[in-house]
């Protein structure tokens, strides 16, 4: 267990080290081949004197050199690229292993809760939590009866109580008489005798016929 624990920090300094180790030589790569880059355009500018100075075993001893140093060009590029691809799988495997670390490590915190929570505790926990609902819902029910006198009423004969109450508020309603709206005055013309309406005139003639019965 203590190899495990202490075993994947070691492996990533290793990883590291290893990548800084490879950046080192790919810059210490780089440096040579400006060298020989230098190196083989001074050639070239040597075998351009000589031909102009009629030397023509001098300039083709120059442009030998060159390739030379061209050849070390191409193997230090080649070396370059195979740096590069060693520093891209390096890279590329240090990033699986964190994957498959982390994975490895969620797994574990899973496996742990699971064990300190199992069905049995969880199906525990719901019939408690039911058990406790249901409880309440008779405690509400409880408070919510009706007790001392109020327990004694009959709904039916309360709503049918209510039923007359209604009733009889309908009745009342259609034996009010209905609200008129006031009567606009009428303008008699001048000369011309008021016509009574009929209802007064009818309330005149009994009266008078009221008197002269009392007069008999």
């Amino acid at each position: 267990m203590f190899t495990r624990m202490f075993g994947k920090p070691k492996q990533e300094t290793n990883a590291l080290a290893t990548l800084d180790k490879l950046n080192e030589t790919l810059e210490m790569l780089e440096k040579k081949e400006k060298v020989l880059l230098k190196k083989a355009a001074g050639e070239v500018e040597k075998a351009k004197e000589f031909t102009r100075a009629k030397n023509k075993r001098a300039a083709i001893q120059c442009l030998k050199r060159k390739r030379l140093y061209e050849q070390q060009i191409e193997q230090l590029g080649n070396f370059q690229l195979r740096i590069h691809d060693q520093m891209i799988m390096l890279e590329g495997a240090k990033a699986t292993t964190e994957t498959v670390d982390a994975l490895r490590t969620g797994a574990a915190a899973m496996k742990a809760m699971q064990k300190a929570t199992n069905i049995d505790d969880v199906d525990k926990t719901m019939d408690e939590i039911n058990e406790q609902t249901e409880n309440m819902k008779m405690i509400q029910e409880a408070l919510s009866t009706p007790i001392g006198s109020a327990a004694d009423f009959d709904e039916d004969e309360l709503e049918a109580e209510l039923e007359e109450l209604e009733g009889a508020e309908l009745e009342e309603q259609l034996l009010q008489p209905a609200t008129t709206a006031p009567v606009a005055p009428i303008n008699v013309p001048a000369g011309r005798q008021q016509v009574r309406p009929a209802a007064q005139k009818t309330e005149e003639d009994e009266l008078a016929a009221l008197q002269a019965e009392m007069a008999l």
